[in-house]
Order: C-alpha cells, then sequence, then structure tokens
C-alpha cells in the first residue's frame, strides 16, 4: 500500500485547508473517509472471494486425489482376487457339497428304506457299542 508519514498528512491537511477553505473541508474529509472505507470494503470483499475460490480448488484437488488414491486400491484389490481365484474360474472355495441318497419307499410294506450305500452306513452305527471301540 501507500505509505504516507505524518508529515505528508499534515503537509496534505494544510493545503486541503487552504484549497476547500474552513466551511467544505469538514464535509470533504468525511466524503473522502466514506470513499475510503467504500475501497477498502471492496477489496477486502475481492480478498475474501479469491480466497474462497482457493479453498474450494484445494478442497477439489483433495478429493480427486482421494478418488484416484480409492481408485488404485480397487484396481489392485481385483489383481488379489484374480491372482487367488483358481485358473479353473471357481468363484468360492467352498467345499463340496455331501451327495444327497434318494429314499426307497416300498409300498407293500409301507416301510422306508435307503439305498444300499445309506442302509451300510446304518448298519455299520448298529454294530458299532457305544464306548467306542
Amino acid at each position: 500500500m501507500i505509505e504516507i508519514s505524518f508529515g505528508k498528512l499534515v503537509l496534505l491537511a494544510l493545503v486541503a485547508l487552504i484549497v476547500l477553505g474552513p466551511e467544505k473541508l469538514p464535509h470533504a474529509a468525511r466524503t473522502a473517509g466514506a470513499l475510503l472505507r467504500r475501497v477498502r470494503t471492496g477489496w477486502d470483499s475481492v480478498r475474501a472471494e479469491v480466497e474462497r475460490e482457493l479453498q474450494v480448488e484445494e478442497i477439489r484437488r483433495q478429493a480427486q486425489e482421494a478418488a484416484a488414491r480409492a481408485e488404485a486400491a480397487q484396481a489392485e484389490l481385483d489383481e488379489t482376487l484374480r491372482k487367488m481365484r483358481p485358473a479353473g474360474g471357481a468363484a468360492t472355495m467352498s467345499p463340496p457339497a455331501p451327495e444327497i441318497q434318494p429314499v426307497v419307499v416300498d409300498a407293500a410294506t409301507a416301510t422306508a428304506t435307503a439305498t444300499p450305500t445309506a442302509t451300510a452306513d446304518a448298519t455299520s452305527a448298529k454294530e458299532a457299542p457305544h464306548g467306542g471301540a
């Protein structure tokens, strides 16, 4: 800003007093003060607006950087998942489901019997004592 020393300010006041006279000087000083206040308020407004725009740009830049980091992390995660999956394309690593044996119902005796595999399992379970061995 413009540097005005006290001596220059006194000289300016004397010149204004001589040129304007004692009747018009107070009105001119008020007008000059109001004009200076308007200029300063306008300047502060412009400066605040520029600062807000700079902050908005900084926030946008940070958001873009965060989005880029998130996309990179997602790509890394996808690549890791692709490496972990077997080449056959199986999506899950769960054990195979047990086979379900069909139940055959004998209409003449109205008893249900399982297939020979299930019957053999049931028979071996009956023969084993409860204590183990």
